[in-house]
């Protein structure tokens, strides 16, 4: 399965833990294919860089190279109009589309709102977790 994973997940998997960090292990463990355009990559390393200054004790920078390797990368184009009450979040919504990514994870109250757009279901990172990932995950794996 493909997905798009908001920047709010995948610093709150590298930071903080939880949820989101299940998400991340998802991929870990092959049970996922992250999509990512540019944009989103930048909007990636942006934000750790940020975190990194305020959590010294967390890096993410292997992390973000290893995703840089192995992920997905697609050229996105720019949605023909707005979608989103945040236009920073259409990039999402563009890496999705062009990437073939059926499913977004986001913390993201706003890009949530926009679940459904050309088939796209945009799903917070618990939802994602006990319905797409529960089913597939092998203890211990």
């Amino acid at each position: 399965m493909r997905v798009v994973l908001d920047t709010n997940v995948v610093m709150s998997g590298l930071f903080f833990g939880g949820w989101p960090s299940r998400v991340l292990a998802g991929w870990r463990d092959g049970l996922v294919e992250i999509v990512v355009s540019e944009a989103v990559l930048e909007e990636y390393w942006v934000v750790a860089r940020r975190l990194s200054r305020k959590f010294p004790g967390v890096d993410a920078v292997p992390f973000l190279h290893l995703l840089s390797l192995r992920a997905r990368l697609v050229r996105a184009r720019d949605l023909d109009a707005p979608v989103c009450t945040d236009p920073a979040d259409d990039k999402f919504l563009a890496c999705a589309l062009a990437g073939g990514a059926n499913v977004i994870v986001s913390g993201d109250r706003g890009l949530q709102r926009v679940s459904g757009y050309h088939g796209i279901e945009v799903m917070s990172p618990r939802e994602f977790v006990e319905t797409c990932l529960r089913s597939k995950w092998t203890p211990g794996r």
